[in-house]
């Protein structure tokens, strides 16, 4: 019996921690910042000790120690409490207005900004352009007297 307990034992010793602890770790700290306290309506790591806040840290805690993913954790929070539970919305449905608006508004605006600059630089004088020949013979016999004061 002893030499049994002693092989085990052995065993155990040779064995890797990685290979005994098979299940996906993941922390309550993680969690937190992608979940909503429901009474408070902020994330539950900045959430006061709520009633609400405790029960679903409470949740969350037995579904680690359950050695549920991330992912399956936060599934498991909104099956359990709804989706306002979860801090970011399902790309589906109205919850992709979430996403798209920002993204429409960003390629609308910079839009805008590029019609406006190009209106803006395109509406200067005739005069103002710059260009490489003056068109006054006066003023050409001008330029040349005045870099033949240079000595360059």
């Amino acid at each position: 019996m002893k030499s049994a307990a002693a092989i085990v034992i052995a065993l155990t010793l040779l064995v890797p921690p990685a290979a005994l602890a098979r299940c996906p770790r993941t922390t309550l700290g993680a969690i937190e910042d992608e979940v909503m306290c429901l009474e408070c309506g902020v994330p539950l790591d900045v959430a006061t000790d709520s009633l609400q806040a405790r029960q679903e840290r409470a949740f969350i805690t037995q579904q680690i120690a359950a050695c549920r993913t991330k992912d399956q954790i936060k599934a498991a929070l909104a099956a359990q409490y709804g989706d306002r539970v979860l801090a970011t919305p399902k790309a589906k449905g109205i919850g992709l207005a979430a996403y798209l608006v920002p993204a429409a508004a960003l390629v609308l605006g910079a839009a805008t900004i590029t019609l406006a600059a190009l209106r803006w630089r395109g509406r200067r004088p005739r005069a103002a352009r710059a260009t490489t020949t003056p068109e006054d013979p006066s003023e050409s016999a001008r330029l040349e007297a005045d870099l033949g004061r240079y000595d360059l």
